[in-house]
């Protein structure tokens, strides 16, 4: 079973520093026939605009994964973590029992686009936790590169939840296959470009909720850059 989500139907949210589209409900974004798929729980598209970002919050029992588009985010976190985060870069935060962060754009002059990611985790109550790391584009070139999994595989970032997180960049004659477990459910967020998955054809900010299915097929990328979930059903 294949479901299109379109950009334009997301929720969105325009805060003056801040504009969100949410692909799931989330804050004062409410439909009850978007609260999820398996378990991920929430996809944000973030644009931060200069000198501005969340002050200190709190989180408990989520796994957050933050992925950058554009310029930088500035991260600091009740766990001493003090870091930027750059395009290229995955970042995986364990709220487990809880943790405060704060998230900024320091620049003068250009916006902070990015992902913000929720997954649920395997148990609640874990120690919070901190994993950031670069993954070249040559690496997500004509392929899907597993970037964020359960036990770390091919130096992923660690993921305490029953998903995998996989980016691939494609374009021109550039292909790419993944075989799915029908029993579980996978999600296609394409990022930028154009691309056809099972024949689907999607634009960026459109999604592909997958159920039931037994492989993913990528092809027909026009500078495109997604990301591809395997998720517990």
């Amino acid at each position: 079973m294949l479901t299109l989500r379109r950009s334009d139907d997301r929720g969105h949210a325009d805060h003056g520093w801040l504009l969100s589209r949410h692909s799931f409900s989330f804050a004062g974004y409410h439909d009850p026939a978007h609260m999820g798929w398996g378990n991920l729980r929430v996809i944000n598209e973030d644009r931060i605009a200069p000198g501005s970002g969340f002050g200190t919050h709190g989180h408990r029992d989520m796994e957050i994964i933050s992925y950058v588009l554009s310029g930088a985010l500035a991260h600091k976190d009740s766990m001493g973590n003090g870091t930027a985060i750059l395009p290229g870069e995955v970042q995986r935060m364990s709220a487990g029992t809880g943790v405060r962060h704060s998230e900024f754009n320091h620049a003068a002059d250009a916006t902070t686009h990015f992902l913000q990611i929720w997954i649920e985790p395997r148990q609640v109550g874990l120690a919070p936790g901190y994993e950031q790391k670069s993954f070249p584009d040559a690496e997500k070139r004509g392929r899907l590169r597993r970037v964020a999994a359960p036990d770390g595989a091919d130096g992923a970032v660690t993921l305490n939840a029953d998903a995998t997180l996989y980016a691939g960049l494609f374009d021109g004659d550039e292909s790419a296959h993944l075989a799915l477990d029908p029993a579980r459910k996978a999600y296609v967020y394409l990022v930028r470009g154009a691309l056809t998955v099972n024949g689907q054809p999607l634009r960026a900010g459109d999604a592909l909720l997958l159920a039931n299915e037994t492989a993913l097929s990528l092809a027909g990328g026009h500078d495109a850059e997604v990301l591809v979930f395997d998720l517990a059903p």
